[in-house]
């Protein structure tokens, strides 16, 4: 047979496949993203890692698939979820929403590539062993809150001195709680003041804790930066609201929502972060060979609005050193 002849009936052998074979020789390399949260309050998140996708020339639908996986609130469902996703193959498996989601995709598989983004230091939690050289299929993004947390302490003591007693709500289920609470407790100390941990994972705990801080008169609240806690972001500023309680919370998203006080890192910028990663290693890079990155932008955000309606006067050298004030 002719050279010609050859290519010719190669051209029709592949025409002749079935559609079913043409789709999967034409199929998109797929990325799992997994959260224990709910879609509709990350939807901001999403679309940031979406953006650091295209800062390296991908575009979902067009040249990469993401198979999405919400929690729904639930912790429990992450390790079948993390199984399903290796089920089905993925290139990439993107954890959010802190440690625990990237523990379940790492006791899932050992082989595929595990971008995570988390606030929890990835090394004090054992995520990793190294920051520079991570694991051999994980590496991610380190956005700070956790060790922001004693800073966020002296902050709302800076906002309201004269409290002797102060809370901090906390999710018992997350793996970061073990973590800050000494932090916050030893800041507290510092200083003199009295710290109450107030523990919910659930909206009647939500409410109970509340109503505890109201039975107890506490003069200040710091909210956890746990992925629960962010999916309530409304339920949450509605009761420090109602119950006239100066909070300040970990990520801007609840100043933005008419919270008081806010003090960590940009979540926006971590999911940016984790998205060029997971570009990265559709291109061939490994994991192990990516260092952990750090999202080193930090904002602190305060709403003048909500200290008016609370009876608050913002010292002048706070507001002085607020990256955004929000009249």
């Amino acid at each position: 047979m002719r050279r010609r002849d050859f290519i010719l009936a190669l051209g029709g052998a592949a025409a002749a496949w079935p559609p079913t074979a043409r789709a999967q020789a034409e199929a998109l390399p797929v990325v799992g993203f997994l959260n224990p949260g709910s879609p509709t309050e990350w939807a901001h998140l999403v679309a940031a890692f979406k953006d650091g996708l295209a800062e390296r020339a991908y575009a979902e639908g067009r040249n990469v698939a993401i198979e999405y996986r919400w929690g729904g609130d639930r912790y429990d469902r992450l390790p079948e979820m993390a199984a399903d996703l290796v089920r089905h193959h993925v290139a990439v498996i993107v954890t959010a929403g802190g440690p625990s989601t990237a523990f379940a995709a790492k006791a899932a598989t050992s082989s595929i590539p595990i971008v995570f983004i988390s606030g929890t230091d990835p090394v004090d939690s054992g995520l990793v062993s190294n920051l520079s050289r991570p694991d051999a299929n994980l590496t991610g993004v380190y956005v700070l809150t956790t060790l922001l947390s004693a800073k966020r302490q002296e902050l709302l003591h800076e906002l309201v001195p004269a409290a002797a007693v102060v809370a901090m709500l906390i999710n018992p289920s997350s793996a970061q709680s073990r973590f800050e609470v000494p932090e916050v407790q030893a800041a507290a100390d510092k200083i003199g003041q009295r710290l109450r941990i107030l523990t919910a994972s659930t909206d009647a705990e939500i409410d109970a804790a509340f109503a505890t801080l109201v039975e107890q008169r506490i003069a200040g609240l710091l909210v956890q930066g746990d992925v629960f806690f962010t999916s309530r972001r409304d339920q949450l500023v509605l009761m420090t609201t109602r119950h006239a309680v100066p909070t300040i919370f970990a990520w801007r998203e609840f100043v933005t929502a008419g919270g008081l006080m806010s003090y960590g890192g940009s979540l926006q910028d971590g999911y940016r972060l984790g998205g060029t990663y997971t570009a990265r290693i559709l291109k061939g890079e490994k994991p192990g060979d990516l260092p952990v990155q750090q999202a080193t932008k930090v904002e602190l955000v305060i709403n003048l609005k909500s200290a008016r309606a609370l009876g608050l006067t913002v010292p002048p050298a706070l507001l002085a050193r607020a990256d955004e004030v929000i009249e």
